[in-house]
Formats: structure tokens, sequence, C-alpha cells
């Protein structure tokens, strides 16, 4: 269980982003060296917790919740052999490309230390036309949705330094069902599920915990 990369992204002006800047921070490359990371405040102030990483579009991407994105090696093997061709460490816009156990299946609110940072797992990655574009494959948002295994948004509970070939340590793992797999499911494919992601308590990214909520009190009604 390590990191192979940790990989930032410069801005890249572009046609497919929604930003107002016209600039996306998606193409991101593995960094030499340690590579700080801390909190960048509340979303849509806040940017990346990865020092040297641009996030062009604060109103989606960024903040507190979003702080810190990891992808399985493994995980982007699967979509070679899917796509037919080769896809190097940072292709799917993450900060941690890592390597030796399944991070969907990691808890919600569970927590790795990685070099000398703590991170906290907050939810899955839901994604967006930059990401299609930036991959130009037809009807991906729907692909990768299906496949349900979107890598974790991670908080930084303890700022840090993390870099290639750091260990990941789970330091703490919660006592409730709600892995980062479940969670996803239930915010874009199953939302009769999402009463059950409120098990997860306050480590739920507030934007599934209001859908979790608004459902839950719907249904409450409707009986």
């Amino acid at each position: 269980m390590r990191v192979l990369t940790v990989n930032v992204g410069r801005p890249k002006a572009v046609e497919y982003t929604s930003s107002p800047s016209g600039t996306t921070g998606i193409d991101k490359r593995p960094a030499e060296g340690p590579v700080r990371v801390s909190d960048p405040g509340p979303k849509g102030e806040g940017g990346s917790g990865v020092a040297g990483d641009a996030v062009c579009e604060l109103r989606f991407h960024g903040g507190t919740h979003q702080a810190v994105y990891a992808f399985a090696r493994e995980d982007l093997d699967y979509w070679e052999g899917e796509l037919g061709r080769p896809l190097a460490n940072g292709s799917f816009g993450e900060n941690l490309t890592t390597t030796g156990f399944d991070v969907n299946a990691a808890l919600i609110g569970e927590r790795w230390r990685i070099g000398s940072a703590v991170l906290e797992v907050a939810s899955g990655r839901v994604p967006c036309r930059t990401f299609a574009g930036w991959l130009g494959e037809k009807g991906w948002v729907r692909r990768f949705t299906q496949r349900a295994a979107p890598g974790p948004y991670l908080r930084v509970v303890e700022p840090g330094e993390i870099r290639a070939g750091d260990a990941i340590e789970v330091v703490h793992r919660p006592d409730h069902e709600v892995t980062v797999e479940f969670a996803y499911r239930a915010f874009t494919l199953r939302r009769e599920l999402l009463p059950r992601t409120l098990a997860a308590g306050e480590a739920l990214d507030p934007e599934v915990r209001e859908a979790a909520l608004a459902y839950t009190a719907q249904a409450t009604h409707a009986r």
C-alpha cells in the first residue's frame, strides 16, 4: 500500500471546461521530491490541498472535502484495457496514484497516514464534462459512473509532505458499512441507498449528506 506518484496540474486553456477562465488543471503530471498538502479552505474559496496544483473551477471542485484526489494504478490499468490506450499516472486528474489496495473499498471517515500527513476519506469523485472532454471518450461520464470505482476525495486532517514511494498506513477505520463505492452508488445510481450513507456521520461529504437527508425526509413524508 503505497503512493506511486504525487501529481500536480498547471492551468491549461481548453474548449470543453465550464470554468469561467476557460482553463483546467486536470492535466496532472508526477512531481519530483516531497509535495506539501494542507487544508485549502471552504469550497468556492479554496482550491487544491496539494501545493502547486491548480483547480480552475472553484464552484464544483476543490475545497476542504475535495482537497486531495486518489486513484489506484490498478484501476488505471483496467481502463487501459477498456480504452485500448496507455494511461500515465495522473491521467484521470488524480493527485495520488496509489498501488497495493482497493481505494474504493475504503470507508468514509477512514484515515490514512502518508508521509508526514494524515488524510481522511470524504467521498467518491463524480465525473464532469471537463473529465469527459479531457479523455475524449464518447459516453465517458456514463461509463465511468456505471463502473462505480471513482477513487476517493480526501480531506487533510494533519498537513504535511507526501512523496512518491511513501507507504499508506490506515490509522483509523470507522465502524460502519459506507465505503467510497457504496456512497458513490447511492449518490449517482441507486438513490434508495442514500439513507444508509448517513451512518458515516459527519465524515460524509456535505453534498452527499444533504442529498441523503433530503431523500430520507421525502421518503418519510410519502409514507
